[in-house]
């Protein structure tokens, strides 16, 4: 099942808030329009979070 969402939250690397698509297909990341999987603050982003846990959804 394909599933699009829209995140928000704040974005350490651009100092500033903002909106992120995210892309998913039975649990896989199709495409991300953030850094996500390659940024240093994905641990401690609100937006780097709710992706691993889309992610983690059964």
């Amino acid at each position: 099942m394909l599933l699009e969402k829209f995140i928000s939250g704040y974005c350490r690397v651009q100092d500033q808030s903002r909106m992120v698509q995210v892309e998913l297909e039975d649990q896989t990341l199709l495409s991300v329009d953030c850094t996500y999987g390659k940024c240093v603050y994905q641990s401690q982003c609100p937006i780097g979070k709710e992706i691993t846990k889309l992610l983690e959804e059964k």
